[in-house]
């Protein structure tokens, strides 16, 4: 770039619009950009803790109640999955696209669809069905944030949970296949092909 192309373009940026350069819009744009940014991230990451997920009764008395009697929330090492480490992608993509998807779960909140014991229990298995397509279509993606079949050591496993996994990885399974209701109770009304 020639000295008198530099100085035409910085002339331009320098050059007011009605009352102000373009280089002053810019970076009021540009400063604008980043606090906007900071403010949506951080709002996304505010709905991903598990206060948030418990922040409604319909949560925190249902399937709260029944996490807290799992692995997943107290173990030998100390290491807490959380709601979103299971049901919220971890990639930008893939979680833009579950909020929007949890947009419908508001809607529900706000009708009160699920607001009892009784109308969670009676939609339980529909809610529940969802979630597990949603995992089978993402071959189990937030199963896989802490398990792998590459990191099993299948040979310190029980034989039975040895066995299986070894089933599963050479049937091309994922892990939703057989783990339903690991942090969850079971729909009471599930199809018994369903149960595995």
């Amino acid at each position: 770039m020639s000295e008198n192309q530099k100085t035409g373009l910085w002339a331009t940026l320098k050059k007011p619009s009605a009352k102000y350069s373009l280089f002053a819009l810019i970076t009021v744009g540009f400063v604008s950009g980043i606090i906007f940014w900071g403010g949506f991230n951080t709002a996304m990451e505010a709905t991903n803790t598990l206060e948030f997920c418990i922040s409604c009764h319909e949560m925190r008395d249902n399937v709260y109640q029944e996490y807290k009697q799992t692995i997943h929330y107290s173990n030998r090492t100390g290491v807490r999955a959380v709601c979103s480490d299971c049901h919220v992608p971890k990639d930008w993509v893939h979680k833009m696209k579950r909020k929007i998807q949890a947009s419908q779960e508001v809607w529900g909140k706000l009708t009160g669809t699920i607001d009892t014991k009784e109308k969670f229990e009676a939609k339980r298995l529909e809610l529940a069905t969802h979630e597990w397509e949603r995992m089978k279509k993402s071959d189990s993606r937030e199963c896989r944030n802490c398990h792998s079949f590459d990191g099993m050591n299948t040979d310190k496993q029980k034989p039975r949970a040895k066995k299986m996994h070894e089933l599963a990885q050479k049937d091309n399974k994922t892990c939703i296949d057989c783990h339903k209701g690991i942090a969850h109770h079971k729909p009471q009304n599930m199809p018994e092909d369903d149960d595995e």
